[in-house]
């Protein structure tokens, strides 16, 4: 069995891109998630180098040594948690990260902050902040709703955030009704 680490997976889409490609390959599949495909069996050079173009062709990467991966996985963790989970954010992202990959928080903060520039935590405000502005742009919820499900103490807290991080309140966004948003993976 081998994993495979692969940057810029944010979605399912990139999550079937990256199947068809494998499968393009010949590839056999185990299993696949946000950041990671596993095979039944060892890739060969030739067919990794095959793999790597291909991916790099559909705007991925293939992640090498350890600190990226580590890296990959914080960010995978992160995106999934706040994009793709249906359920409010009652959690402790520390906690999460260090029990979910296995090393103490504070290495996965150094880590993260030497290498991307940003701390996990403003990547995590970033990421919700993105979230919120989707969530604003489809009208199908309050900002009280809003606030609750990523969250935030207060609608107060949420939009003193997002004041800081866009320029403009959210009222103000949602009067623009332009979606304003970036692609996850250029967060």
């Amino acid at each position: 069995m081998n994993t495979v680490f692969i940057k810029n997976m944010v979605c399912p889409r990139c999550i079937e891109s990256v199947r068809g490609i494998f499968g393009t390959l010949n590839i056999k599949i185990r299993d696949i998630k946000l950041g990671e495909v596993t095979t039944p069996d060892d890739i060969d050079n030739t067919k990794k180098e095959m793999l790597a173009n291909k991916l790099k062709e559909h705007g991925f990467e293939l992640i090498e040594d350890n600190k990226s991966k580590l890296i990959g996985a914080i960010k995978a963790t992160v995106i999934e948690m706040i994009h793709y989970s249906d359920e409010p954010l009652y959690i402790n992202f520390s906690t999460l990260l260090s029990e979910k990959l296995h090393y103490d928080y504070s290495y996965l903060s150094r880590l993260f902050s030497s290498v991307e520039g940003i701390t996990i935590e403003k990547f995590i405000v970033a990421q919700k902040i993105e979230k919120v502005k989707e969530l604003i742009f489809y009208d199908e919820m309050t900002l009280s709703e809003i606030a609750y499900r990523m969250n935030y103490s207060s609608v107060a807290h949420l939009s003193s955030q997002f004041k800081k991080e866009t320029g403009m309140t959210p009222s103000e966004y949602k009067k623009q009704r332009l979606p304003g948003r970036r692609p996850i993976d250029s967060i």
